[in-house]
């Protein structure tokens, strides 16, 4: 899952990017409006975390102007303040959920990956392909009950693939999705995970490599 932070408060923001990415998440950080529509115009996301008091531009326009473009990314808006107005004004907007702060982290990621279920096409809770099984909500890879032992990249790169239903899904897109935009294009990280993560998984193999194009289950 790919994820948009949009929070002006730079330690907060790096605070929650480091929770997010020991999840297994590509999180993407701006700390202003502006930044914000200029990332989303560029790349496909699948949350995007919005602060609602920004600079530059405010974070009630940068969501007017994503829904406006029917982005297919859903807006989990963030704010200090908590009333009863201020909730239906962010969701008003066209935002998906909204969350006053403070908050805990592990509600964040829990509604971060209730709205990345509610992608379209929708994405079910536990993903299954013959014995193989991915509960993302409890962090479980199992193959024939046995837990695989997945590292947190291991883990997104076989849910990417998973989510797929069988569809190609290319190099460039696991780059996207599983990692972020610091990441070397040309690096072979894509297919040194593959490779180890078809050693976990075992016999027989479930993952193919679709020559020229990317790799599917």
């Amino acid at each position: 899952m790919r994820v948009l932070l949009v929070e002006d408060e730079e330690r907060l923001a790096n605070t929650i990017a480091r929770g997010l990415r020991r999840e297994g998440m590509a999180v993407d950080v701006v700390l202003d409006g502006r930044a914000a529509l200029n990332k989303a115009a560029v790349n496909s996301y699948d949350v995007v975390v919005l602060d609602r008091n920004l600079p530059v531009v405010h974070g009630d326009e940068v969501c007017r102007q994503l829904v406006s473009k029917q982005t297919l990314a859903r807006i989990l808006m963030l704010t200090a303040a908590g009333s009863i107005e201020d909730r239906c004004g962010g969701l008003d907007l066209g935002a998906d959920d909204y969350l006053p702060k403070p908050f805990a982290l592990q509600e964040l990621i829990a509604r971060i990956r209730a709205l990345g279920r509610r992608a379209v096409p929708p994405v079910p809770p536990v993903l299954r392909m013959g014995d193989l099984v991915l509960d993302p909500a409890r962090h479980v890879a199992e193959r024939g009950s046995v837990d695989l032992g997945l590292t947190k990249k291991e883990f997104a790169l076989l849910e990417v693939l998973l989510s797929a239903e069988g569809k190609v899904v290319s190099t460039e897109e696991l780059l996207e999705k599983v990692w972020d935009e610091n990441t070397d294009p040309f690096t072979n990280v894509v297919r040194v995970t593959i490779m180890t993560l078809r050693r976990k998984i075992g016999d027989p193999p479930l993952i193919e490599t679709v020559t020229g194009v990317g790799y599917k289950i």
